[in-house]
């Protein structure tokens, strides 16, 4: 039993997914968030512009978590994001 889920902090903006583990990604700034806001699902830049404590932003994560967990897709899944990456078996010969 059990379950995994990751949970994925970029500045950049890196268009990760994975499967079968859903992701969630947080972006790091606010500028990145609205840049990107259909692939990532938390704006952490929240606190950086200072409209969340760290601990009000702790719980949205942990919020996020749970709801995740519980079976809520996140973006990336929405988005196929991570279909075509993962593969648990590779045929033939890897170079």
């Amino acid at each position: 039993g059990g379950a995994n889920l990751v949970v994925f902090t970029t500045g950049r903006g890196s268009c990760f997914g994975s499967v079968p583990s859903p992701t969630l990604k947080l972006a790091t700034n606010t500028t990145l968030y609205q840049k990107m806001e259909g692939d990532m699902d938390i704006n952490c830049g929240d606190i950086i512009d200072g409209r969340k404590s760290v601990a009000e932003m702790g719980g949205e994560i942990f919020r996020e978590i749970l709801e995740a967990a519980s079976g809520k897709k996140t973006k990336s899944e929405r988005l196929g994001v991570g279909l075509d990456e993962f593969q648990p078996w590779n045929l033939g010969v890897l170079s």
